[in-house]
This record gives C-alpha cells, structure tokens and sequence, in this order.
C-alpha cells in the first residue's frame, strides 16, 4: 500500500473495489483476486482492496463494527489500542476536564478518534506519511474529521503548549522491519523524550508495553495495566495531575462492557502459606501491575511460594480479578504418578497452566496420554520450593 494507493481506493471505483473484495474476502486468496480481475477490476486496485478487506476482517475484535470503514496497515493493526480501551482513557480524560489533546504518534488514529467521539478536540501527529494519511482517512470516515486533525510530521517538534493534555504512544516496532522494539530507549519517539513531556504538560498519558520494567517508571505516575477478557493488552502512564494511584489493574470484560479495578502501591508482599483448598489464577493485569498482595487481602488467601503468583484460600469467593479452581489433588510431580492418577479417574482432556516450571504442556500433554470422557485442570507450579502439580476443577461462576 501507498498514498497513490489509498488515494484510488478512496474514489468511486475504489470504494466500489472494496465492496468487491469485502464480498470475497476471507476465502482462497488466488480465488478471490480472479473474482475481481473478472469483475474488470484493474489488478493494482484489485491487491490493494483485497488487501484492505482481509485487515478490516482482523480488525474488527479491536475495533468492533466501524472496522469495515477504517483503513490499515499490518503493522498499525497490530499496535493500535482496541476500542474499549482507547474508550475508557478518553473518558477518563474527558472527566479530568481535558478538551483539547495532543496525540503524539497518532498511527492509525485509534485513540484519537476515541477522544473525539468523546467531545474532545484532537491535534493528531504521526510521522509515517501513509499512515497519517489513513488515520485523516479514519477521522473522515468516522464523522470525526471536525475533531480531530492529523498532521504528518515530527512529534518531537510539535508544540503543546496550546493543549490541555498530551497523549503519546510511542513506536515499539523498527521502520522497515515491523521488528518489535523492548528497549524502551529505542522508541520513537525516544524514552527521554517521552518521559520528559510530563515536565512540559501537567497532564500526559503514556502507552506503553506490558512487560514495561517498574524501574521505568518515573516518580509520582501512576502505572495502569490493562486486561481485555483475560489477555493482557497493555499499560499505559498517568502523570501529572492525572496520577490517582501508585498502581492499577484494570480488567475489561467485553461481552457486558464491565470494568474492575484493583489499586495499591505495588510494592507490599503477599503472606506465604500452605496450600489450601481454593487456586486463585490472577489475572495478567493483576500480576504485572505487582497487585497480588492486595488481591490477597481482599480474598484472605496466602502464595505457597513467595516467588509465583498463585494464591490459595479457603473460600471460593467471587472475584473477577483471578480465576478460581477446586484442589482435588496436590503432587510432588512425578509423570508417572500423575498419568496414574489421571488413568483411573479417566482423564481424556486437560487444561494445563503453569508459574515457576520448566515443563511445556504440549510436551506434558502427550506423555500423559490421555484417554477417557471426564477433565480436568493441572497446575504445574513449585510449592515451597519443590516442583509440584495440582490436579483442580473449575468453581462455577458466583463460588
């Protein structure tokens, strides 16, 4: 895809090449390509489409519905913030009194139109001139385009002093390459840059990613982790006026629209205990965030090891920051008695997690050979220093 690319699919005959390929699209590639070269589309037009119907397919478990509209590229999929998310930070700073913001590398405009859908008036920046090009698209084709403004050029240079706050998602894939970037000092714009822009405006959010070292972070921000459904998708850094807590969970849940937040410090320590009737799985949110401990208080549970995240209880109590599993039976492990035990329960399917061993379940699932109707649930973990699984079944839902 380029700008004379985008720019053609943008007419009537592009947008009658996209209703095209989107009618084909997620079935043999050579077959739908012919689909439309027989429907007289020329063949560049015809990639491009194609092209853009298969991402707006993937982009629709981030996006939802306004997907089918939007245009992307592989790499700007990948990074942009999924509706939910983006929707909920740019509610909180609605309700922080922000009006106008700076989107500082703005890629696809994901956060940027979550901001202007909620009333805010976004100055939009990104350095890659297709994908600025898409996200002036994106804010067009959402109605937005009185909102939100999307300029290409550098964000380093561009001046905030008129806004009100400043959002930065800083690149963490190389240009050229898509090659995720983990060291923070090699973001662009750069981590010095991005932490500094806190001095310059009083409210700054930062996104960035999850396994983010706590060292990082700069003194008085806040640090949120946030989960969708279980997956843990990213962290972002409230500094400045916008700093509420130490540290947050947030845990999103898409099929009803709930949020659950856990805050704390980060810093306290679980109690150690023995093993106990209830496993608590934590959430990724919870355990990234270093909110374990506070989770413990809420559930009176113990870690049996200091060092891994599971949490064990007496009670199974409702709590939409872990899953909860029965402890039916706890073993040094060993294969031998464990395909033993499993055997003569007839076992045939096993959901297997694991914190602190070095096994691969795949590996452990075909050695165990399995064979029979019931499952079950096995926890490969240590417990006081000892390699050790846990043969569990799921509490229902409400404990």
């Amino acid at each position: 895809m380029d700008l004379d690319q985008l720019a053609a699919l943008r007419t009537p005959e592009g947008s009658s090449a996209l209703a095209a390929a989107e009618r084909v699209a997620g079935g043999d590639p050579l077959a739908a390509a012919a689909a439309l070269r027989s429907a007289g589309i020329p063949g560049g037009l015809a990639a491009a489409a194609l092209t853009q119907a298969e991402l707006r397919r993937r982009a629709a478990g981030k996006f939802g519905p306004v997907a089918a509209g939007m245009f992307l590229t592989r790499a700007g999929l990948e990074q942009a913030t999924r509706r939910a998310v983006a929707d909920r930070r740019a509610a909180r700073l609605r309700a922080a009194g922000v009006t106008t913001l700076a989107d500082l590398g703005c890629g696809l405009g994901a956060d940027a139109l979550a901001a202007g859908r909620a009333g805010i008036r976004v100055y939009a920046v990104e350095a890659d001139p297709l994908t600025a090009a898409m996200a002036a698209a994106n804010a067009e084709a959402a109605g937005l385009a009185d909102l939100v403004t999307v300029s290409c050029g550098d964000a380093t240079a561009f001046d905030v002093r008129p806004v009100d706050a400043v959002f930065c998602d800083p690149a963490r894939r190389r240009a050229g390459t898509g090659r995720r970037v983990f060291d923070p000092n090699a973001y662009s714009p750069p981590w010095d840059f991005v932490t500094g822009l806190a001095a310059r405006v009083p409210r700054t959010v930062v996104k960035v990613a999850p396994g983010l070292d706590h060292a990082l972070i700069p003194a008085g921000a806040e640090a949120e982790w946030v989960s969708v459904d279980g997956d843990l998708v990213e962290a972002a850094l409230w500094c400045g006026d916008l700093a509420e807590v130490p540290r947050r969970a947030t845990v999103l849940r898409e099929r009803d629209d709930a949020v659950s937040l856990l805050t704390g410090t980060g810093g306290q320590e679980a109690p150690v205990g023995p093993v106990r009737r209830f496993l608590y799985d934590p959430d990724p949110a919870v355990v990234r965030a270093h909110l374990v401990a506070e989770l413990a208080t809420d559930l009176d549970a113990t870690l049996a090891d200091p060092s891994i995240a599971y949490l064990y209880a007496d009670e199974a109590r409702p709590t939409p920051f872990a899953r909860c599993l029965e402890i039916t039976d706890v073993l040094p492990f060993s294969l031998k008695r464990l395909r033993a035990l499993l055997r003569e329960r007839r076992v045939g399917r096993v959901e297997i997690r694991k914190r602190g061993s070095a096994l691969e379940p795949e590996k452990l699932r075909r050695d165990l050979r399995l064979s029979g109707e019931a499952a079950a649930d096995l926890v490969l973990t240590r417990v006081a220093g000892g390699p050790t699984v846990l043969v569990c079944r799921p509490v229902p839902a409400g404990g």
